[in-house]
C-alpha cells in the first residue's frame, strides 16, 4: 500500500482498519462534552474501561483480607509475577521464565547494567544512539562514572547523516565494528521514540555479538506497540514500561527479560533481594 496524504486516504485507512473495534474498550477523555482524538498514547496510554473494576476487586481483598491477601485473595497477591509471565512472553516474544514484572524502567535497566556491563581494560565503551530518551541518557551516564569512567570517552553516539531523519542500520552497523572490542555494551532504544523509527533488533544484536558485547534493548516504545522476538533475535537484556502502549496506568509496575542462557551462570554478577 502506498501512502497518500489526503483525506481520502486517511478514511480508507479507517474503514479498512480491523482493529477500530478496540476503540471502545477505552475511556477518552472529552473536550466541549467530545471524546478528543487521543495521540499521545506514547507517553501515557487511555485507561482500560475495565480497570476501575480490577482495582476496587484488589482494594476490596486487601480491606477484607490484610496481610492474608498475599496467598488467599481470589487473585493472590505473592505470585502476580509467575502468572504475568504467560502473556507478557508472548507481547515480547520471549519464553516464560524470560520475563518478569517488577519496579520501573530506569531501575530495571540500572539493575541489568550490574550484570551487562562489567567494563574491563580496553573494553568499556557503550554504544547508544543520539539524543536518547533522556531517562536513558542519565542512566547510561551515571552507570559509566560509577565504573570511573568519563562518559565524554566511553558512550559512544551512533548519529543520522545530515538532513536524514532516520538512522540507518549501515550506520548503526559500521559504528559497533569500529569500536569493535573496545565496545563493551550495545543499548539502544528499540522503536525511537522521536521518530518511531524501528531498528533492525535482530541483525544489530548480531553486529554486538559478533564483536564481543552484551547487547540489551530498551523497549519502552516497542512493548506491546511491534512484534518483537527478543528469544529468537538472541537478545541479552531488555526493558519496558506498561503505561504506554499497554495501558496500565501511571506509576504501574515495568518489565524486563533476560536471556535464558544467562539463568544458570552462577558468575554473572547481580543485586539479589526479596527472591534471594
Amino acid at each position: 500500500m502506498q501512502f497518500e496524504n489526503t483525506r481520502e486516504f486517511a478514511r480508507k485507512l479507517d474503514k479498512e482498519d480491523n482493529l477500530s473495534r478496540y476503540r471502545d474498550e477505552f475511556i477518552f477523555p472529552k473536550v466541549n462534552g467530545k471524546d478528543v482524538i487521543y495521540f499521545v498514547g506514547n507517553s501515557l496510554g487511555l485507561q482500560p474501561k475495565t480497570a476501575q473494576k480490577y482495582v476496587n476487586e484488589i482494594m476490596k481483598d486487601w480491606a477484607e483480607l490484610a496481610v492474608e491477601g498475599h496467598f488467599y485473595a481470589e487473585k493472590s497477591w505473592w505470585d502476580y509475577h509467575e502468572r504475568f509471565s504467560e502473556k507478557l512472553a508472548r507481547v515480547v516474544g520471549a519464553k516464560p521464565s524470560e520475563v518478569t514484572v517488577m519496579n520501573t524502567l530506569t531501575v530495571n535497566l540500572h539493575l541489568l547494567m550490574v550484570s551487562f556491563y562489567r567494563p574491563s581494560g580496553k573494553r568499556y565503551k557503550i554504544i547508544c544512539e543520539e539524543k536518547a530518551f533522556p531517562s536513558d541518557q542519565y542512566m547510561i551516564s551515571s552507570q559509566v562514572r560509577f565504573h570511573g569512567y568519563d562518559p565524554e570517552d566511553a558512550i559512544v553516539e551512533i548519529k543520522k547523516r545530515d538532513g536524514e531523519n532516520n538512522f540507518r542500520t549501515e550506520d548503526v552497523l559500521e559504528k559497533i565494528k569500529e569500536v569493535g572490542d573496545e565496545c563493551a555494551l550495545v543499548l539502544i532504544g528499540g522503536v525511537n521514540y522521536y521518530t518511531g523509527q524501528v531498528f533492525d533488533m535482530e541483525t544489530i544484536t548480531k553486529a554486538g555479538h559478533d564483536v564481543g558485547a552484551f547487547v540489551g534493548w530498551d523497549l519502552a516504545h516497542a512493548a506491546g506497540n511491534i512484534e518483537l522476538k527478543l528469544s529468537e533475535w538472541k537478545v541479552d537484556f531488555a526493558a519496558w514500561c506498561s503505561y504506554k502502549y499497554m495501558n496500565s496506568g501511571p506509576g504501574n509496575a515495568s518489565g524486563c527479560f533476560i536471556n535464558e542462557k544467562y539463568h544458570n551462570k552462577k558468575d554473572i554478577p547481580r543485586f539479589e533481594g526479596w527472591w534471594g
